[in-house]
């Protein structure tokens, strides 16, 4: 099993985001575009927690891109 590697420059920017409670968006391969903090991450998924505390989990092969909320 794959170790997570938190050397790599976008683990250690999605911790940071998780651990400041930055608000991001996520475009999917979908077109949606999600807005939320990020609650956690794993090898597979990021977990968003969106204004209504509702989580949504995002497998990570589904995501187009990622940035900080302006």
């Amino acid at each position: 099993m794959p170790e997570f590697d938190t050397s790599l420059p976008s683990i250690r920017l999605l911790q940071a985001l998780i651990k400041d409670k930055q608000e991001v968006e996520i475009k999917l391969v979908t077109d949606d575009l999600l807005v939320g903090k990020i609650f956690w991450q794993d090898l597979e998924c990021i977990c968003i927690l969106d204004h209504y505390d509702q989580k949504t989990v995002i497998w990570r092969q589904a995501i187009v891109f990622m940035k900080p909320k302006a």
